[in-house]
């Protein structure tokens, strides 16, 4: 039996800070869309077509508790953004370690001024 795709995939759906911030409220409880809908400036309506992504998605999954539908976050399909981001997160770390190693030979290069010595100065502050 082959599985049905989905309509959209984990970066579709998590591009949008709306439905990044709904993620948020979702992990800390399970909520319906009448609670969901009373954090933003948007309609029931808007929030409630975000969900569907984030359900197309398989972010989120909802259940029926009489009447209401409660919405809960599926954090299993974000392992595939994370395994994207530590594939990335090696050339971050190399471009640190070449910055850490600059600074730190320039501090020695310069007779021991750290950086930390240096005084933070707002261009729109008067002297």
């Amino acid at each position: 039996m082959a599985v049905p795709s989905q309509k959209h995939d984990v970066f579709q759906a998590i591009a949008d800070p709306t439905r990044r911030q709904v993620l948020q409220l979702l992990g800390e409880q399970e909520m319906p869309v009448t609670v969901i809908s009373g954090h933003f400036p948007i309609s029931r309506t808007a929030v409630s077509k975000h969900l569907r992504i984030l359900a197309d998605a398989g972010l989120v999954k909802e259940r029926k508790v009489g009447r209401e539908t409660r919405y809960r976050l599926e954090a299993e399909p974000l392992m595939e953004l994370k395994r994207w981001l530590a594939y990335y997160e090696r050339y971050w770390e190399n471009k640190l370690n070449v910055l850490k190693r600059f600074v730190e030979a320039d501090d020695e290069t310069s007779g021991g001024t750290s950086f930390a010595a240096l005084e933070i100065v707002d261009p729109n502050q008067p002297e």
